[in-house]
């Protein structure tokens, strides 16, 4: 049934987009066809290119969707910790401590990651969808450093380091956590990533 507001195409495409997502977080977009999909929604194939015109044009509104989903909670829990304090180190640890919460509980807390999967098989994708991937994750990088850059503005950095190094690592730890969670089958780990780089970042700005 179509959700407030949403009229039943909506509905339809909103569901195909639902079931896409998971199955390609489960085994690739290679390994995902438009039959299952059509068939676990209930519609038929040209119901599917009423929607959307091929695969790719489906890649490309999943991460459309993704990336925009990411922002939002972004924007949310680090503006959460920066109403609680004035200090950016502060309020950064605190977003960060925030993150760590709502990914406590693979995967109810973050099913996992489409850039990656996207990554992972990129020779499948034409380039605008290569592109936005990209554009995704140089994204980040610049809302995390803008972050670390007032941080290092009121605490120099106590060793050497490249903020942009620093900016990416949260990717590179968020990623590598929901690959250990599934792999160890320990939910938490993603959790416990986060608040390792949580004491790193606290270590070289304020070493203690």
């Amino acid at each position: 049934m179509a959700g407030a507001g949403q009229t039943k195409g909506e509905a339809t495409r909103e569901q195909l987009l639902n079931v896409a997502e998971a199955a390609v977080l489960e085994k690739g977009f290679a390994g995902t066809s438009i039959e299952e999909l059509i068939a676990a929604v209930g519609i038929t194939k040209s119901g599917f290119f009423y929607h959307f015109k091929d695969k790719g044009a489906l890649a490309k509104a999943l991460l459309e969707r993704y990336v925009a989903r990411e922002e939002r909670m972004f924007d949310e829990l680090f503006s959460r910790a920066d109403e609680l304090t004035g200090d950016p180190l502060h309020g950064f640890l605190v977003g960060l401590k925030l993150l760590a919460e709502a990914m406590a509980d693979l995967p109810r807390g973050h099913a996992g990651c489409l850039i990656a999967a996207i990554t992972y098989q990129e020779r499948l994708f034409d380039q605008e969808v290569r592109d936005l991937n990209t554009a995704a994750v140089l994204k980040w990088r610049a809302r995390f450093r803008d972050h670390l850059a007032h941080i290092a503005d009121r605490y120099p950095a106590r060793v050497d380091v490249n903020l942009d190094d620093v900016a990416d690592m949260l990717s590179v730890v968020a990623d590598g956590g929901i690959i250990l969670s599934k792999a160890v089958d320990d939910r938490e780990a993603l959790a416990r990533q986060i608040l390792l780089y949580r004491d790193f970042v606290r270590l070289v700005f304020a070493g203690n």
